[in-house]
């Protein structure tokens, strides 16, 4: 029975029976133009003052082919995002203009069309380009260089140690004692140009995220799930293949958790079957445009007889919305995530919410390099990208918990799970395409 439901779901979705108001999705070769549009302004515009704030003066990314450096991977053209053999970007603040170089094997052109190529004599093989590069710094004379390289501390949300040991050694071999010198951790550097959004991806994300929100809304409802009938799994796989049936891709596998009373579990057990009573939480995020988004919602399965949640159920939601709220009041410019932390805590333990905070960015990656404000595991002072500080233009998932007693089911402990993606922008957190206001109803 099970598997029928399941293909007659797939058809009725192929021939478009489940319409939904999703924006419409670009071609491969609109994609390609806009991608490439952007991050030429964005090199051009951003990556010099990032550069400038920072105090770095010269900035290179080298890797191999198969082998991307995470920082690489933004900064060439479509439609490849991987590097051709030896790979090496240059980004100079020079007295004469920023510059954008490429000493890649495949010359600019691997890298893309706004770079201009230093590597022309292939005959010494990929030993020619750190000679070549090495001779370019030489005239130069940079007073620091910056590697995607940094030992100070155990940091999972910053992606900047992409520079092999190999190629670090090839660097360094190839380098004039004085340039050895100069090499520093381009670390803050990184972590600007991963976290900035430029004026067009503030735009495009509402899109994203209105896409990401329609394939929520159509999941939680009876279109998709029948209650008693349709097990987990088979939500899970559903929402993978519908984000490929519109052309994207997922940032990683969705998960459904079922949230069950304890009159349920006595009932039923604690199977992947969702029943009526059950309380659902999704986590989904969809890669479009080499960006992604980040979501947690939550659904209740009425019972035969229900037209609403319990309201047990109701309040603890609205407890979330308010520490939702809190948050984003407490992020002010400058402030860093252990800061943020701290003050929105405060505030939600004060107000009985029961808050746990493991907000992150949202931008390139799902998990992606920024101001971090918690984590999962631990609710203490966070080193690395705890101390980094807000910015403007910058992009988060606004993730967290509160906990609450449910007296509708026999006073148990229930923890509610939260996030959507927000933007940090003239000053002010905001939410980029809302959230629901109440608990989507699967009757």
């Amino acid at each position: 029975m099970k598997k029928t439901l399941t293909t007659i779901t797939a058809v009725l979705l192929l021939v478009g029976v489940y319409a939904q108001d999703y924006p419409p999705i670009l071609s491969l070769e609109e994609q390609t133009e806009l991608f490439n549009k952007n991050l030429e302004w964005k090199l051009d515009n951003v990556m010099p003052e990032i550069m400038r704030r920072e105090g770095l003066e010269m900035w290179l990314v080298i890797c191999f082919e198969n082998d991307t450096d995470p920082v690489y991977r933004t900064m060439n053209t479509w439609p490849g995002d991987n590097a051709r053999r030896l790979s090496i970007l240059i980004f100079h603040d020079s007295k004469d203009g920023f510059k954008k170089l490429s000493g890649t094997w495949h010359g600019s052109y691997a890298s893309g069309y706004m770079y201009e190529n230093i590597f022309t004599d292939r005959s010494n093989g990929a030993q020619g380009q750190f000679e070549a590069l090495a001779d370019y710094i030489r005239k130069a004379d940079p007073e620091n260089i910056g590697i995607n390289y940094d030992n100070r501390v155990i940091d999972d949300f910053t992606h900047v140690n992409g520079l092999s040991h190999f190629h670090y050694e090839k660097l360094y071999d190839a380098l004039d004692e004085k340039y050895r010198k100069r090499l520093v951790s381009a670390k803050e550097v990184a972590i600007g140009w991963f976290e900035t959004r430029t004026p067009w991806e503030v735009s495009f994300y509402k899109t994203m995220c209105k896409i990401t929100h329609e394939l929520i809304k159509e999941f939680f409802s009876t279109e998709v799930i029948i209650p008693d009938v349709t097990n987990r799994n088979d939500v899970r796989w559903w929402i993978v293949e519908k984000i490929r049936s519109l052309g994207l891709d997922t940032w990683f596998f969705p998960s459904l958790d079922i949230i069950r009373s304890p009159q349920n579990i006595a009932k039923y057990g604690e199977d992947d079957i969702i029943r009526r009573g059950d309380l659902l939480h999704c986590d989904v995020g969809i890669e479009y445009m080499g960006l992604t988004t980040d979501m947690q919602h939550l659904a209740y399965v009425c019972e035969l007889d229900e037209e609403d949640a319990p309201g047990g159920l109701k309040d603890l939601y609205k407890k979330g919305l308010r520490f939702q709220q809190i948050t984003m009041e407490e992020m002010a410019e400058g402030r860093t995530g252990n800061e943020i932390l701290v003050k929105s805590l405060e505030r939600g333990n004060a107000e009985g919410l029961q808050p746990w905070q493991y907000s992150h960015p949202v931008n390139y990656f799902g998990h992606g390099s920024g101001m971090t404000i918690g984590r999962t595991e631990e609710q203490e002072f966070l080193p690395g990208s705890g101390e980094h500080p807000l910015y403007n233009n910058t992009t988060y998932a606004l993730e967290f918990s509160v906990t609450g007693t449910m007296p509708e089911w026999e006073n148990a402990e229930v923890r509610m799970g939260f996030e959507d993606d927000m933007i940090f922008i003239n000053g002010k957190a905001r939410l980029i395409d809302g959230y629901p206001g109440s608990l989507y109803l699967i009757k």
